[in-house]
């Protein structure tokens, strides 16, 4: 007979459940820190075969929510159900409250909870990965670098789990602009395992914040095997790929990774890939490149969310951007309608998300819809006072760089030169390669009758992309 109650899983903490059990559920986190396919099936057939046991329930109604899905929702709550009736310890009562707030709305409050919970174990890797990706739909920059730091000398070094958590800490010096410190952790993680793709997005971060397109070109070329198919992470680092070959200015290889690798006829549907999806084809826009049907068919595929439930605003922005891009105006300013209606009720219940789509996600989807109306002075009110409070409604520096654009592309096509010209002299102070920066540049000292200094920005711009080719074609 097998014993149960004093079964240690992979951290060394007790784990209700038998031994089998909680090996199933050691080897479903190791499938998730991998983003592997099949944790899905690995996370039900662990739920249903092991239903008394109390993490087979919270890791199901994790992976619910770290889909950031309404339709979603259901199961994280059926999960979240049976394990509020079950006996639990007192990490296990942890991960309920952890779960009860999210599934509530109530964001901080289940990182805090997470927070709270590592401070005693520490390498619970199940609550440190969903705490990192509480900290990543946030957009808490400290706490995705701090989190890992506080846990991280706690794992033996040579156990394998300590490199994964290693990766972790990448993204959150990349996002905290620690970028050499991130690369040097992220090519450390991959060293131990070279299929830790969240490991190698952090690296592809810090290429894109400092301008290298070059490099990382050439190293997810020389990695895309490790990367390009059999993960559930792939559809974001094409997109990032994507991002090199835009500043590359491959507008073709752009579309056809689109097509080939971000959404298609065969694409899952899930908000996480639509979102990439809808701020490739942006970025796209802004740049004036044809891109024929897509925004019809994402704008579709879109439609299959429920945006009356307002779970998360960074969704709903891209969906916004979708529908505009589609020409379907008014079907965009049904959802900013809802938003304004959401925003000014008092609902307790109403939590994180409610603050996030007032500071940034209401007002944000409403210059895009300005913007496509080509009403660019009225893009500008709504966009520059939230620059601060961008990062509130989560996602990436990258990810946020949508509307950093959308702003310096409103002030350029609205005359603003002054604010133009400070916005890209900003961000090629940041990032002295940005093409972008440099072509907009070009047209800012071009409205202004400076001809020759517009040739200068315009030669320099053609000679990094000359580069930047370069480094795709080997």
């Amino acid at each position: 007979m097998t014993s149960r109650n004093h079964v240690v899983d992979a951290g060394g903490y007790p784990t209700t459940g038998s031994t089998e059990s909680v090996a199933r559920y050691d080897r479903a986190v190791d499938l998730l820190l991998r983003y592997h396919p099949d944790v899905l099936g690995a996370a039900e057939d662990l739920a249903t075969k092991d239903a008394a046991m109390p993490m087979a329930q919270a890791f199901l109604a994790y992976l619910s929510l770290m889909s950031t899905d309404v339709p979603d929702l259901d199961g994280a709550r059926a999960a979240a159900t049976k394990l509020g009736s079950l006996t639990l310890n007192e990490r296990e009562a942890a991960h309920a409250a952890a779960v009860t707030a999210w599934l509530d709305g109530r964001w901080h409050a289940a990182a805090r909870r997470l927070d709270e919970l590592l401070i005693e174990w520490p390498t619970d890797m199940l609550a440190l990965a969903m705490g990192h990706l509480l900290d990543f739909f946030t957009g808490d920059a400290r706490n995705l670098r701090d989190r890992i730091g506080r846990s991280l000398p706690s794992f033996d070094p040579d156990e394998p789990r300590a490199a994964f958590a290693r990766g972790l800490q990448a993204f959150g010096f990349e996002e905290s602009g620690d970028y050499a410190r991130a690369e040097a952790a992220g090519l450390e993680a991959l060293e131990r395992h070279p299929d830790d793709v969240w490991a190698l997005h952090a690296v592809v971060h810090t290429y894109e914040m400092r301008g290298l397109v070059d490099t990382g070109i050439a190293f997810m070329r020389g990695r895309q095997d490790d990367w390009g198919t059999g993960n559930l992470f792939k559809v974001h680092n094409w997109w990032h790929l994507a991002l090199y070959l835009m500043e590359a200015g491959q507008y073709d290889d752009v579309l056809d990774v689109y097509d080939t690798e971000v959404h298609n006829d065969h694409s899952s549907g899930i908000c996480l890939e639509m979102l990439d999806a809808s701020a490739l084809l942006w970025r796209l826009t802004l740049d004036q490149v044809e891109t024929g049907d897509r925004y019809t068919k994402l704008a579709h595929a879109w439609d299959g969310q429920l945006f009356d439930d307002h779970w998360y605003a960074f969704n709903d922005l891209h969906a916004v951007v979708a529908l505009c891009g589609a020409g379907r105006i008014d079907d965009a300013r049904a959802i900013i309608n809802e938003l304004e209606k959401y925003t000014a009720s008092s609902r307790l219940e109403a939590g994180t998300n409610q603050a996030m789509t007032a500071e940034v996600g209401l007002p944000a989807s409403r210059a895009i819809v300005a913007f496509t109306e080509e009403r660019y002075d009225d893009v500008i009110p709504l966009l520059f006072p939230a620059r601060a409070r961008f990062h509130h409604f989560g996602g990436s520096h990258a990810q946020r760089d949508l509307l950093e654009r959308t702003l310096t592309e409103a002030a350029i096509r609205s005359g603003q030169r002054d604010l133009a010209r400070a916005l890209l002299n900003e961000r090629i102070s940041l990032r002295d390669t940005s093409v972008y920066g440099l072509l907009a540049r070009a047209r800012v000292l071009a409205q202004s009758g400076d001809d020759v200094d517009a040739s200068r920005a315009r030669e320099r711009a053609a000679a990094i992309r000359a580069r930047f080719r370069a480094a795709s074609a080997d």
